[in-house]
This record gives structure tokens, sequence and C-alpha cells, in this order.
């Protein structure tokens, strides 16, 4: 019966990955089928996280997806809390590690072995079958996913000695989101999980700004997209051309608390700003 249901779950999977043709996008809904709640409109405002943050090889799109979909189901269960806050990270966490041993990486540039930023890189993607690479992984890592998925929701929060602070929650709270949105990406913070790797508040601002395009009907979908590039470089300009949240930071995080007092401390407040300053939610 478990083969059964392993075997239905990557197919799946593969469906929706040739429907909607991002895998971010794909992995969100998937998750959110699971627990039953889709959420249309949240689930393509994930498609700029394809190829790694708009194609620059960072985190692989289908973590971007599970994370946002696990804290979701947080978010219903336990509202927007601290309690919700440190699961969110610690779910992340575990589904992180669930795809690093398939994949042996997080990182898209490496597991699809293309530089998307190259003359010919994204043609060099399709004709060499990378893209039926990608479509393979997402069935195959499936089963495994959602029973991690599953799994993190049984979790305990890690004890802290303070309030739970987030950069990618202050981010979209800082847009005007809603606390349900800023428990949705609450998994992002510290470089997605606390791992380092690129900004969790930069994937927030790019999620959040065409999320409410789309709402508005005033975003279509496209590989080089000019609201995304527009924050990119907002961000760039911030961050003197760093991405990763431990060349910003200048350290990875150990844990919630160490990442709460960062911010408590001001860290990241101008990187914050200059994601958020510019928007108009109306």
């Amino acid at each position: 019966m478990k083969k059964i249901k392993s075997e239905r779950r990557k197919l799946k999977v593969k469906r929706t990955f040739l429907t909607k043709g991002s895998c971010g996008n794909t992995y969100f809904y998937i998750i959110n089928r699971e627990f039953g709640h889709p959420k249309l409109a949240e689930e393509t405002a994930l498609e700029p996280m394809a190829g790694g943050i708009l194609q620059n090889g960072y985190q692989c799109g289908m973590l971007w997806g599970a994370s946002m979909g696990i804290c979701t189901e947080i978010y219903r269960r336990h509202g927007y809390s601290d309690k919700s806050l440190s699961l969110a990270v610690k779910a992340t966490q575990h589904i992180m590690t669930s795809f690093h041993k398939r994949t042996n990486s997080i990182a898209c540039s490496e597991i699809t072995e293309t530089d998307f930023k190259a003359k010919w890189g994204l043609a060099n993607y399709f004709l060499k079958g990378k893209m039926i690479n990608c479509y393979s992984l997402a069935g195959k890592w499936a089963p495994e996913a959602l029973d991690a998925a599953e799994e993190s929701l049984t979790f305990e929060p890690e004890n802290t000695s303070q309030p739970v602070l987030n950069c990618a929650s202050q981010v979209i709270k800082q847009m005007g989101g809603s606390d349900e949105e800023a428990t949705m990406v609450a998994g992002f913070s510290g470089g997605m999980g606390l791992s380092g790797d690129a900004c969790g508040a930069l994937a927030a601002a790019i999620w959040k700004t065409i999320l409410d395009l789309i709402k508005k009907d005033e975003w279509k979908s496209t590989l080089n997209d000019p609201d995304s590039n527009k924050i990119l470089q907002s961000f760039y300009n911030a961050s003197d051309y760093k991405i990763e949240c431990s060349d910003i930071c200048g350290k990875k995080f150990n844990s919630i608390d160490e990442h709460s007092e960062y911010l408590k401390q001001g860290g990241c407040k101008e990187l914050i700003k200059a994601l958020t300053e510019n928007y108009d939610c109306n």
C-alpha cells in the first residue's frame, strides 16, 4: 500500500510540473493540496524562485515551494506566533535535509549543472535535457518531501529566550502583508532554514511584490521579470552585491535565538529598508 501511495505521489507531481512549468510553484501547489487548502495566487507568485532566485542558481525552487507549503499549514494550526516562526525554521531545515539527501546539494546550479546567466545557459538547459532531469527529480523526491512535510508538523519549536524575530517575516509586515503571509515565508530566514545561503528577505520581497501584482491582474509570467529584477537591483545596491546571508551578515546562525538577537541589534535593518521602502501595496 505504501509503495502504491508513493507511486501516486510521484505521478501527481510530474503531472503538476508539466502543467505549472515551475518547480517552486509545483511544490507549493502539491503540499497545499496534500493538506487540503489550495492557494492559487500565492503559488503562482513563487515562479520567480525558479532557477534558484531569478535563474541565479541558488536554492532550488522546489525548496522554496516546499517551505512555503509547510509554513502555510503551520499558520493554519498555530496562527502568527513565536511558536509558528520557530516551527517554520525547524520544518524548513527538515525539508532541506530530505532534499539534500536526495540530491547532495540544495543549489540549482549544481543540481542542473547549468549557469542560466551564461549566454547560452537557458538554451543548453533545454537542449541538453536538463529540464527532463528536473522533471524526474521532482517526481522522485515527491514521496520523501511529502513525508518530511507531515513529519515536520509534529515537531516541537526550538526553546528560545526572547521573542522570535524573522527577517523574511519582517519584510512582509513592512510591505503591508498579513499575519498569514508573514508566517508563510518564515522558513526563509537566515538564508532559508538558517543555512546561510541566498537571502530569505530578498525572496520574501520578490514573492510579496508578485503576489500583489497577481491579485491586481497586473503581472504576466516571464523568464526576465522586470518587477523582480528591480527588487534584485535594489537589494544588490544595499548589500554591496552580496546575496548569500552568511556573506551579508558575516556569519551563519546556529539557532533561532541567535538570529533573533542579530535582528534585535539592528542587523539587516538597512537591507530590509531597501527592500521595502519604495513598495506601494495600494
